[in-house]
């Protein structure tokens, strides 16, 4: 699975770093989420799923 966030859409309010931190990260300017790995692990998977549901402006994409 991989995950990628809509930098247009996203408004940097940390659920998804809250969520699953091994795979988002704020980055230094704390202005949009960003994935830290190509793949997510797939102990991981769940957790990325529930951030992309939860993400209150829908900018996570999960492709499977």
């Amino acid at each position: 699975m991989k995950v990628s966030v809509d930098e247009d859409l996203c408004t940097a309010c940390g659920l998804c770093v809250d969520t699953c931190p091994e795979v988002f990260d704020l980055g230094d300017d704390d202005d949009v989420a960003q994935v830290k790995v190509d793949v997510v692990p797939e102990d991981l998977e769940e957790l990325c799923e529930q951030a992309a549901e939860e993400c209150p402006v829908e900018a996570i994409v999960v492709e499977n």
